[in-house]
């Protein structure tokens, strides 16, 4: 099986899920995440934030870049300025509503604005590097954390233990919809109490959209993955009994 394209969007995902903001009914409902720079790592943080439930903001002077993300579903609407988005982020907000905005804009002069405007998110993206390509310089981030903002932490120090590792399963065209009972068998051995998994296993296929139409995946222990198997092996033999159709699905890591 090729790498799940969901993985790199998973691991954001338990970084903004790990926060002391993330509850477990509303997710991150009511907090406002500023992405930075739109390209491809902070896409994956904007699919991420959707499924936790933020608020997001983020910003391109790219017409083309802002384009695509709004196709792919990584924004949900794209204005011009920064008052036109916190016209919508202060509704959406109020209301713990998710919701992502691109602004066609200068990254750095965006966050400009921002600290002009006394405009406060609750998290910011992991570090990308010295040169800023989140968005923001240092310098700038230093003020967003003095005044109460939190990094969200790089997804390579939220490793999970050894004895789990990201599960992945798929099926050919034929039987794509077979897919949302496949994902009913990875939350029957993931416990109930396990919110932050449930909800990703819910909500993700509606966020990522094509990156889920064959594929799927979640972190799951050894003993959760052996359970998986058996479920999923059940529901090959109850279709194969009951149609004489042999479903296809392929799982690994």
């Amino acid at each position: 099986m090729l790498p799940n394209p969901a993985e790199p969007i998973y691991r954001l995902y338990e970084s903004l899920s790990a926060t002391r903001l993330f509850d477990p009914q509303a997710g991150l409902g009511g907090k406002l995440l500023y992405a930075g720079a739109i390209h491809p790592q902070s896409r994956n943080l904007l699919y991420a934030a959707n499924i936790a439930g933020a608020a997001s903001l983020a910003a391109s002077a790219d017409p083309v870049t802002l384009r695509e993300a709004m196709r792919d579903g990584v924004i949900d609407f794209l204005v011009n300025s920064l008052e036109e988005a916190l016209r919508i982020l202060k509704n959406e907000v109020r209301k713990r509503q998710t919701v992502s905005v691109g602004v066609s804009a200068e990254p750095h002069n965006l966050v400009k604005q921002m600290l002009e405007r006394g405009v406060l998110p609750d998290l910011l993206p992991p570090i990308s590097g010295p040169d800023g390509d989140a968005g923001l310089d240092l310098a700038q981030a230093e003020m967003f954390l003095s005044q109460g903002a939190r990094r969200v932490a790089d997804p390579k120090t939220q490793l999970a233990p050894d004895e789990a590792g990201f599960v992945a399963w798929g099926v050919d065209q034929n039987f794509a919809r077979w897919l949302p009972r496949l994902d009913a068998c990875a939350q029957a051995v993931i416990p109930a109490d396990d919110s932050h998994r449930l909800r990703w296993l819910k909500l993700a296929p509606r966020y990522l959209g094509k990156l889920a139409h064959r594929q799927r995946g979640v972190v799951l222990t050894v003993e959760e993955a052996v359970r998986f198997g058996t479920e999923v092996g059940q529901l090959i033999d109850k279709q194969r009994s009951e149609n004489g159709e042999e479903l296809k699905v392929t799982i690994g890591n």
